[in-house]
């Protein structure tokens, strides 16, 4: 019984993983033969289960009281193909597939540097978290997560190449190719950054956590059915979510700076002094 309880948050965790393989699959066109649906969207919509998904191994070991020290390196792992490699080789495929070739072959070599950055950024992030950051704070992240990241670039590279972006003779605008990549490498600068980022959880205000949970819901449904074409709005929806999110969360955690340093701090004397 003892081992047992470890399989449910263990199994999230396998979920995630495997989502984020099947994710860069369909990103790099293996599934091409079998199937005639937007590989960059369904890439995009396994990237989305993983940060639905993503928060439930932890819920799940807390509920059986299965936490472990593999568990917290089994699912960095998960993170790191998720919103690491799986987004990263988005942003390569997607351009190689719809780029026109001289622009793909005149900037190979940056979008192979945005790849190689946003890799090693969230890779550092995932270790940084294990390594310093879990217990330091408690209400605020310290740099973007990379849930967030993964997420943010795979819903910008499948709202791009719906909306035409990469046909350049189409848009007449040769400037906007580079903005998926700015997006890219600008998250992955986010996620190692000493920038404080607000967790979404209760607050005192209850109207607030009223609207949280509201918004919370409705991005579930629309993570959900991020598949279906039919269903308009979803893209814009998800992206100004992720968007406002983090600019105003990393407005107010600039802003209360000071005050997060020293509670921290305080945590940590009153956790010394307790042991």
């Amino acid at each position: 019984m003892r081992k047992t309880r470890f399989i449910l948050p263990n199994a999230f965790t396998s979920m995630n993983f495997l989502l984020g393989v099947f994710a860069i699959c369909w990103a790099t066109g293996v599934f091409a033969d079998f199937s005639t649906k937007d590989p960059f969207r369904m890439s995009a919509y396994f990237v989305i289960l993983c940060v639905l998904l993503d928060k439930l191994d932890g819920f799940a070991a807390r509920l059986v009281n299965a936490s472990s020290d593999f568990g917290a390196q089994f699912d960095s792992l998960a993170d790191l193909i998720a919103f690491g490699l799986a987004p990263a080789f988005g942003l390569f495929f997607c351009y190689k597939a719809n780029a026109p070739k001289e622009w793909m072959a005149d900037n190979l070599i940056l979008i192979l540097v945005v790849f190689s950055v946003y890799v090693l950024c969230a890779a550092m992030r995932l270790a940084k978290y294990n390594a310093m950051d879990s217990d330091a704070y408690h209400s605020v992240f310290s740099g973007l997560p990379s849930t967030f990241a993964g997420g943010l670039n795979v819903v910008v590279l499948s709202y791009a190449t719906s909306k035409g972006l990469f046909d350049t003779a189409a848009t007449g605008c040769t400037n906007c190719l580079y903005i998926p990549m700015i997006i890219m490498i600008t998250s992955g600068i986010l996620m190692v950054s000493p920038l404080f980022l607000p967790k979404l959880q209760p607050r005192k205000n209850k109207l607030f956590n009223s609207v949280q949970i509201i918004l919370i819901i409705v991005t579930y449904i629309s993570g959900f059915l991020f598949i279906s074409p039919t269903i308009p709005y979803i893209s814009e929806y998800l992206l100004i979510l992720m968007g406002g999110y983090i600019v105003v969360g990393f407005g107010f955690g600039l802003v209360s700076r000071n005050q997060i340093i020293e509670e921290a701090k305080k945590e940590a004397k009153t956790a010394e002094t307790n042991q």
